[in-house]
């Protein structure tokens, strides 16, 4: 039974009963509770910040073009490098995981919005401050001890600078935990009546995976800021050697949560690939449940691996096997999600548009980092590599190659929903071609230096290196170019792209049943749950609707055959 959801006075009636709310540009910089303004905020703010850090990324290649220090200086360089890493996992990565979820999670289960709306708005206006925190580190003098920010270095760096550091980072923690106890909440408690949890899309099974996550880990990690800032500040000695402390203590506290942190960056764009991969294959889900289950597996077991990043800081023999059986158990449920994703595709009618290119190559790149993963999981391999440009080229491929291409192929297939607007293809096109060869360009050859001894986080190298850095460098100027026409596209998507329609897709989750871009309240009435894209069935109270969704499976169904 459908029922009419109650129109404020700001949102007006739009033919066939729709309802249309007008936005202003001056909305999406106010403290707005609408949950897909929000999300859009989110998702703005991210990129702007990742132009920043892809900028810092490309001065270090330039400086490690050749092997001598002739572009920035070496204290210039690790501040660059301390705010690159920073820069792109907490005001990239972490923010644009919940621009989707923001956008996304009510719309996909029927809800009107998030269950604690103001809540839900403060959690992102703690991120722009504590970002701008963080640039304005630089005026003061930038921490150069790394995004890991490990004492005692941390301790001899810049004093003001490092205290800043932290407080950024401890206002975006405080975002992370706000955000992740309010998708929890609306995923258990304000889903339409008709839809189980078996019958989310995948993407919410995700969100609830990196929730838990947060929830569990974040605050380990304030903690140990916490009292990194009273060793800097106060002249205390938890972590300080001289005074009796232990630095590796601080290891395990800050590993606790930033091992998490990986998961927590990848498993929102597992969940929303798992959501793209189907529709532009036009084949259901393969292992819906298997694919879900593994995220749950996934988040449990990304607390029980911390120590594998310690395995040269003095770990017992006994623990570090513990952590490297660990370690190379998750890549099964990882694992899962790979072979679910290649058999969804596999034998389908496959539009290779954009959305559909940067969902294959997320396949391809993150396989590349998983099994470089798995190599590093063993003890013996990882005391030869550590803190060599192997971990660089595993990290990236898996955060960039993973993460970074998810979060494109989300883009593009719900850009339509969020604009109202289809993207250029073949802009988008040339972005993923550009993009795709200049990641391996860039990061590949980093295995091959690592292996042969190279390590990271300096500025200066052996002469023998050169030849495999100017292919990383080139590599990073083709991706940094890669940008331009993705900018290029959006803004004229936006303003002049061909009008996309409700559901230019014939996708089946309920988000596709509102208008593009949805109404103030998403719904004017309680949307028909067509069982979703994992179990098939129709809801046949509305009959033209049930007729539309019938003239979809129906087409579904041929075209996979």
């Amino acid at each position: 039974m459908t029922t009419q959801l109650e129109k404020p006075e700001s949102v007006k009636e739009k033919g066939h009963g729709h309802q249309e709310h007008e936005r202003r540009w001056p909305d999406y910089f106010t403290f707005n509770t609408d949950h897909k303004v929000i999300g859009i905020q989110y998702l703005v703010t991210s990129f702007l910040f990742s132009f920043v850090g892809g900028a810092m990324a490309t001065a270090m290649r330039t400086e490690l073009a050749t092997p001598s220090s002739d572009f920035v200086s070496p204290l210039l360089y690790n501040r660059l490098m301390t705010m690159h890493g920073t820069i792109m996992i907490f005001l990239w990565i972490v923010p644009a995981g919940a621009a989707f979820a923001n956008y996304l999670i009510p719309l996909m289960i029927g809800a009107k919005d998030m269950a604690f709306p103001k809540l839900n708005a403060v959690a992102f206006w703690l991120t722009p401050p504590g970002g701008l925190l963080l640039l304005a580190s630089f005026f003061v003098g930038a921490p150069e001890s790394g995004w890991t920010s490990y004492p005692p270095l941390s301790l001899v760096s810049s004093q003001v600078g490092e205290g800043i550091w932290i407080l950024s980072i401890l206002l975006i923690g405080t975002s992370s935990i706000l955000g992740a106890i309010n998708f929890v909440t609306t995923l258990l408690k304000m889903r339409i009546p008709s839809m189980d949890l078996h019958q989310m899309p995948l993407f919410c099974w995700a969100m609830l995976a990196v929730s838990a996550l947060i929830l569990s880990s974040t605050a380990v990690l304030a903690g140990a800021l916490v009292l990194l800032s009273f060793d800097l500040i106060a002249g205390t000695s938890f972590y300080n050697p001289t005074g009796g402390g232990d630095p590796v203590v601080y290891q395990h506290l800050f590993w606790f949560y930033s091992h998490p942190a990986v998961y927590i960056m990848v498993l929102p764009f597992f969940g929303l690939i798992s959501d793209v991969l189907p529709v532009h294959a036009r084949k259901p889900i393969f292992g819906y449940r298997a694919i879900a289950y593994s995220s749950l597996l996934i988040s449990f077991l990304g607390l029980i691996v911390w120590a594998h990043h310690m395995f040269t800081s003095g770990t017992p023999g006994w623990l570090r096997v513990f952590f490297m059986a660990a370690t190379m158990l998750i890549a099964v449920p990882t694992g899962i999600k790979v072979f679910g994703w290649c058999a969804t595709i596999w034998g389908g009618k496959i539009s290779f548009n954009t959305a559909m290119l940067f969902g294959i190559g997320f396949i391809a790149l993150f396989l590349i980092g998983g099994l470089s993963g798995v190599m590093l999981a063993s003890v013996t391999f990882d005391l030869h590599v550590h803190d060599t440009y192997f971990v660089v080229g595993h990290f990236h491929y898996v955060l960039f190659g993973g993460s970074v291409f998810g979060l494109y192929a989300a883009f593009y297939h719900w850009f339509p929903k969020m604009t109202g607007r289809m993207i250029n293809e073949t802009l988008g096109q040339m972005h993923f071609a550009l993009a795709f060869l200049g990641m391996n360009l860039t990061f590949l050859p980093m295995h091959e230096l690592g292996l042969l001894g190279m390590n990271r986080r300096i500025a200066m190298y052996d002469p023998q290196f050169t030849g495999l850095n100017v292919l990383c460098t080139a590599g990073a100027y083709l991706t940094a170019v890669s940008t331009i026409p993705f900018v290029i596209n959006v803004l004229w998507s936006v303003n002049r792209g061909e009008k996309a329609g409700n559901n230019p897709w014939r996708a089946l989750t309920l988000e596709w049943q509102t208008t593009s871009p949805p109404a103030i309240e998403n719904f004017d009435e309680e949307p028909i749950l067509w069982a979703g894209p994992y179990d098939y069935g129709i809801d046949s109270h509305n009959a033209e609707a049930s007729q539309t969704v019938e003239e979809l499976l129906a087409e579904v169904g041929a075209e996979s055959r």
